[in-house]
C-alpha cells in the first residue's frame, strides 16, 4: 500500500486496542526509505482523555488506567513537524522547527512499525508509541526523553502496552549510533524542508478518522 504525495492521512497512536492520539497530515513522499508525512501548525488532531477532560499526563498511570475515556479534537499547536517512518522500523524520526520554521532538532520516537490502512475517502498509519524517546540536536548529541513515565508505567506490565523494555531500548541505541555518526536521516535530509504551495490546513478530521485501528 503506497499513499501519493499530497494525500491527507491520519497518523494515529492505538492503546490497547483504543486510540490515543490523532494527526492529520500531509503525504511528502512515500518510497523504499519509508513514508514522509508533513503536519502543519493547526492541522487538526485528536487525543485519548478522561471524562473530566484530562490527558494521561495529567495524573498517576495508576489512576488513568482506571479511568473511562473519550477522544477530544482539538488542534496541533506547536510548530510544524515532519515525519519519517522507515520502512519496518521501530521508530520514527521527527523534525522540528523553531517558531520561524527553522530546524531545531530531531526527535527519535520509539514505536512499533506502523500498519496502514486505507478505506478510501480517509487512510492512515496506526503504531504504537513506546512512551521513551531520544532527542538529537543539530550537532548530533542526544539525550533521551520521558524516561521517568516510560520506568512508571513499566512497573504495570499488566496495565501498559509495552512488554519489552530492552528491545525499545536496545531500538533507540541503534538509531542514536546512526545519529552520532550523521548517518541518514540525520545528515541534514529535509531540515530545509517547506511545503508545497497549496497545502491547506483542513478545518477539521474527515469522517472515518476514528474507524477501528487497524492493528
Amino acid at each position: 500500500m503506497t499513499f501519493a504525495p499530497g494525500r491527507l492521512i491520519m497518523h494515529r497512536n492505538v492503546r490497547h486496542g483504543r486510540i490515543g492520539w490523532v494527526r492529520a497530515g500531509r503525504v511528502v513522499s512515500d518510497d523504499e526509505r519509508g513514508l514522509l508525512i508533513f503536519v502543519a501548525r493547526d492541522s487538526p488532531v485528536a487525543h485519548e482523555v478522561t471524562e473530566a477532560g484530562l490527558g494521561m499526563r495529567a495524573m498517576p498511570f495508576t489512576e488513568w488506567v482506571t479511568s473511562s475515556y473519550r477522544l477530544a479534537s482539538g488542534r496541533w499547536n506547536g510548530p510544524s513537524v515532519l515525519k519519517f517512518l522507515p520502512v519496518g522500523a521501530a521508530h520514527s524520526v521527527w523534525w522540528f522547527s523553531d517558531a520561524d520554521g527553522r530546524f531545531a532538532n530531531w526527535y527519535v520516537n520509539l514505536e512499533e512499525p506502523g500498519v496502514r490502512w486505507d478505506d478510501g475517502d480517509v487512510a492512515g498509519v496506526d503504531m504504537v508509541d513506546q512512551d521513551l524517546d531520544v532527542v538529537v540536536r543539530p550537532d548530533h548529541s542526544w539525550e533521551w526523553k520521558d524516561e521517568e513515565e516510560f520506568a512508571e508505567r513499566l512497573a504495570f506490565p499488566d496495565d501498559y502496552w509495552v512488554a519489552d523494555e530492552a528491545a525499545v531500548r536496545a531500538e533507540g541505541l541503534r538509531v542514536i549510533a546512526r545519529a552520532e555518526a550523521g548517518e541518514f536521516p540525520f545528515d541534514g535530509t529535509w531540515c530545509d524542508f517547506t511545503p508545497p504551495p497549496g497545502w491547506e490546513v483542513p478545518e477539521k478530521l474527515p469522517d472515518g478518522w476514528d474507524r477501528p485501528p487497524a492493528r
